[in-house]
């Protein structure tokens, strides 16, 4: 059984992060920056011996400075002290069809917990350029606040300015490394 070690294909990923806003509308932001090593046996990620995503705070994007700015600040992420948000998978379980669930400990800060990501296995093709790649559809939903990003406000009316559901979605775009 051979091991193959993957790394993200940054032009064709992506990951960002959704965040209802005043409870009416949703905001959207992206991770510019970020890094996934995964390690398999064969080219089955069931069998995944290493899984770890991580993604550049500093490079939050929400097409929005002032809000990216607050977004890094120690109200929220405090990119100063903790730069990284990391993900670490401790198991890929199949659950059905294309369908699996990666089980891993979220670090967002100085907090991890366990979280588990639902994925969409797109397949795996070899592009005209001779490369094989892995193709996944990633999303789960996380509560800001478990990890330590708590600041809020009330409006007028006594609706909060900013969620605690955060959706995570990734499209994800693997290349077998030589």
């Amino acid at each position: 059984m051979a091991t193959i070690n993957w790394a993200v294909d940054p032009t064709h990923s992506e990951v960002q992060f959704k965040v209802k806003h005043l409870m009416i509308t949703t905001v959207t932001g992206y991770f510019k920056n970020f890094n996934i090593e995964a390690v398999t046996a064969d080219e089955d990620f069931t069998k995944a011996e290493r899984v770890v995503f991580t993604a550049d705070v500093n490079s939050i994007s929400t097409n929005n400075e002032q809000r990216d700015t607050h977004l890094k600040s120690p109200d929220f992420f405090d990119a100063e002290k903790y730069s990284e948000v990391r993900f670490e998978a401790s198991r890929y379980e199949a659950a059905g069809g294309n369908d699996y669930k990666l089980h891993g400990n979220l670090t967002i800060r100085d907090v991890t917990k366990p979280v588990t990501v639902n994925v969409e296995f797109g397949g795996i093709v070899v592009d005209p350029y001779g490369q094989t790649k892995a193709g996944f559809t990633v999303n789960t939903k996380i509560s800001r606040k478990e990890f330590g990003l708590t600041w809020n406000a009330v409006t007028e009316a006594g609706s909060v300015v900013v969620s605690d559901e955060i959706k995570l979605q990734a499209e994800i775009q693997l290349v077998k490394q030589a």
